[in-house]
């Protein structure tokens, strides 16, 4: 009976350690990204339109949209519809997690340039 508990003890320790772990290497979500980053420009966070629809930064020149950097092309309509709906600037913040998303990057760069887009974008991370 010992045997059995003292195995029981060790896989539930063992278990808990690997849940640790694991979230100790989570990669912080959107939203973190939101808030700390709207939070550090004096913006809104989450700024609810009449619609139901939400910004995710509102600042006193900027409506902007805090997206990972896979979902570049997505930020671009999203920021110009709520520039069109606030009457402010376009603002795109692209969360890149990795060297490898500096190529989303250049990409959003490439076509707000092409395009001449009425966009200001800032990128977080590496």
């Amino acid at each position: 009976m010992t045997t059995a508990l003292n195995r029981m003890t060790g896989s539930i320790l063992a278990l808990t350690i690997s849940a640790s772990a694991a979230v100790s290497r989570a990669q912080p979500s959107e939203s973190w990204y939101q808030q700390v980053w709207c939070e550090g420009m004096d913006g809104k966070v989450e700024h609810r339109l009449k619609d139901g629809r939400r910004i995710d930064c509102l600042t006193d020149q900027y409506a902007i949209e805090i997206e990972f950097a896979r979902k570049w092309p997505e930020a671009i309509g999203q920021s110009l519809n709520y520039s069109m709906l606030t009457g402010k600037q376009a603002g795109i913040v692209l969360i890149l997690k990795t060297a490898e998303d500096q190529s989303h990057w250049q990409r959003l760069k490439t076509v707000i340039k092409h395009y001449t887009l009425p966009i200001k974008a800032w990128q977080l991370g590496p």
